[in-house]
């Protein structure tokens, strides 16, 4: 925050959103694991592991949000079915997110659709901002947590 309490923005020019390179995929699987433990609170935090990161890593496209060799976020695209598995942004409010839902959904072969937990509310509100509508609940057979298939049309 500033002195008059704004959040701070950054300058579309110093925000660099790209393909991840091998050597920052470890980087990667920390910011998941540091942002979930973080947001999904209704989860033990030692659910979250890089292992798993790193498992769904082998199929996805990885990309990050970089800005001065620091990665703010990234998002793994399943292109098969132009699933976004994740979008993890270490600081919110500064377009991060967004500017990586953009440019995943330009390198998509079709609308993107994803899956958010229900608990989620913070991610709800920015998908619905960025104009996904909800198409399908459902709850996996090994969790008590409910998720809500989301698509956006091109």
């Amino acid at each position: 925050m500033d002195d008059a309490g704004l959040r701070p923005t950054l300058a579309a020019s110093a925000l660099q959103v790209r393909r991840a390179r091998p050597d920052e995929i470890g980087r990667c699987a920390e910011l998941y694991v540091k942002v979930l433990r973080e947001t999904f609170t209704w989860q033990p935090p030692d659910r979250h592991r890089q292992e798993d990161f790193f498992r769904a890593a082998h199929d996805e496209e990885i990309y990050v949000a970089v800005v001065d060799g620091a990665i703010l976020g990234l998002a793994a695209l399943y292109r098969p079915q132009s699933f976004l598995h994740s979008l993890y942004v270490d600081v919110r409010g500064l377009g991060v997110g967004a500017a990586l839902l953009a440019y995943v959904a330009a390198q998509a072969d079709g609308p993107l659709s994803l899956k958010v937990q229900e608990p989620n509310a913070r991610a709800r509100a920015f998908y619905a901002r960025q104009g996904f509508i909800c198409v399908e609940h459902g709850r996996d057979d090994d969790s008590d947590v409910a998720w809500l298939r989301l698509v956006r049309e091109v």
